[in-house]
């Protein structure tokens, strides 16, 4: 397979911008072992790179302090030292490393770094097409899903239960929806 045949054929080469108001990048978490909280990161940027023969390539960056679950107080306890120490690592990355094609859809390899830890991560990627726009130039749609161990990111409070587990859980479900307009 060769590289122009990684990517739709519709995304035509240039940088496409993530446009972080029609995008969104949530998670979830399992809470006292019988429950999910789910968020969302409210500020983030990138861009997908479509080189003249189709290679695709990522990069974006994730203020992790716009940290939103719509709850101040635990929003407030994640950005601290027991979790992403925010105050001295306030920044998310995620570079690609290669995209795979699988079936209709595709596997999006790269690096991530939470908490001044990069991790090797793979997201299962589906493509939604692309849209002429509405007088901005086209638009493409992506949807991908990852899970990680926080464990892995040096997040590795433990709050146990008096009945057993504990009050977080270890893997982290991450979402990505992205609309990524073709730069002019």
């Amino acid at each position: 397979m060769t590289a122009a045949t990684l990517v739709p054929t519709e995304l035509t080469a240039g940088t496409w911008n993530i446009d972080p108001v029609h995008s969104t990048i949530g998670f979830s978490v399992r809470h006292l072992m019988v429950s999910k909280v789910r968020g969302t990161f409210d500020t983030f940027s990138g861009a997908i790179e479509i080189a003249e023969d189709g290679t695709p390539s990522v990069k974006a960056e994730i203020d992790v302090t716009s940290i939103n679950t719509r709850n101040e107080q635990r929003d407030g306890h994640i950005k601290s030292a027991d979790f992403f120490d925010a105050e001295k690592f306030p920044t998310a990355t995620f570079v690609s490393t290669g995209v795979v094609a699988k079936g209709d859809d595709y596997e999006l390899t790269g690096d991530f770094t939470l908490k001044g830890i990069t991790k090797p991560v793979t997201l299962k990627m589906e493509f939604n097409g692309v849209n002429p726009g509405m007088g901005h130039g086209p638009v493409a749609g992506f949807e991908a899903t990852t899970v990680i161990n926080r464990k892995d990111f040096g997040i590795d409070i433990e709050m146990p239960l008096e009945t057993g587990g504990t009050v977080v859980g270890d893997k982290i479900s991450l979402t990505f929806e992205i609309e990524a307009g073709l730069a002019a």
